[in-house]
């Protein structure tokens, strides 16, 4: 060696690094994921400790999430040890009503606990983080966990409950946002796209999927963390104040933060939302929080 010549140190706990792992199938209907995973020494994971999991479901209307959108961001969670796997869904476009997408996300958190061993995860950490209808998708998952009537046939055995819930610029009382959205193009090609074909039904189906309406006094849920830009157009601000004050008079942990003028995606995302993010999730996850 030449002495002149710096030294750095090596990394063999292979902290800090992640590996994508894209186009897994999850559901026999065709749906997807990808994960993104610390590294496994000689990528043998039956000798890596299990980490803690960040489900997270990308903001579509309800259609076909991007998979690669937030990459980058969620990539920090991997590279601190936390496992992630963005979800894909069935699309209300595709003829996929409600709830077909929150069916399927369901059915990938069975999934990832039924292959938890191969990829090294802890079955018992997995958190939800979704964004618009992703956030409405995590709501009800953390209020509706191992609901029999929304388990598919699809490893039964398996729970599809959460440990902790993170939803940004959700929306969370469909009634209340449709009402706001009365005047857009083609709303009721909208409406029936995601409430079926039947006007008569819809007042009722909004508010089944109204996360809003299905918070219980005195039952248990898992923490949850709302966001909401303050200048938001499309999901009024006002939506994470209905659920927030919801959880709250029914006795649960919530917690909420406004961002200052941000609207819908894009200026939403400042370094301090993003960190509270990171320490909302990390804080759900951690071994004491189980």
């Amino acid at each position: 060696m030449i002495p002149s010549v710096p030294v750095l140190p090596m990394n063999p706990t292979l902290k800090g690094q992640a590996e994508l792992i894209q186009h897994v199938r999850y559901s026999r209907n065709g749906q997807e994921l990808t994960l993104i995973l610390p590294w496994a020494k000689n990528d043998d994971r039956s000798k890596t400790s299990p980490c803690p999991v960040v489900l997270f479901v990308q903001g579509s209307a309800w259609t076909t999430p991007n998979l690669n959108y937030e990459i980058p961001m969620l990539s920090h969670f991997a590279e601190a040890g936390i496992a992630v796997a963005t979800v894909s869904h069935r699309s209300a476009n595709d003829g996929f009503p409600f709830p077909a997408f929150l069916l399927d996300v369901k059915c990938a958190i069975r999934f990832l606990r039924a292959h938890a061993a191969e990829y090294a995860l802890d079955p018992g950490r997995i958190a939800a983080f979704g964004t618009s209808s992703g956030g409405n998708t995590v709501c009800l998952l953390g209020l509706t966990g191992d609901d029999p009537e929304l388990k598919t046939e699809e490893y039964p055995e398996q729970s599809d409950g959460v440990c902790g819930v993170v939803a940004c610029f959700a929306p969370t009382d469909l009634p209340a946002l449709f009402e706001h959205l009365e005047d857009a193009p083609d709303i009721r090609a909208v409406k029936a796209a995601y409430f079926g074909a039947d006007e008569a039904r819809w007042p009722g189906e909004m508010r089944r999927w109204s996360p809003v309406f299905r918070v219980e006094d005195g039952k248990k849920y898992p923490p949850f963390v709302l966001l909401h830009g303050t200048g938001d157009p499309l999901v009024p601000c006002d939506q994470l104040d209905r659920l927030f004050l919801r959880l709250r008079e029914a006795g649960a942990d919530a917690k909420a933060y406004y961002v200052d003028g941000a609207e819908h995606e894009g200026n939403f995302w400042s370094p301090d939302v993003r960190g509270a993010i990171f320490a909302a999730l990390t804080d759900m996850l951690s071994a004491d929080g189980r």
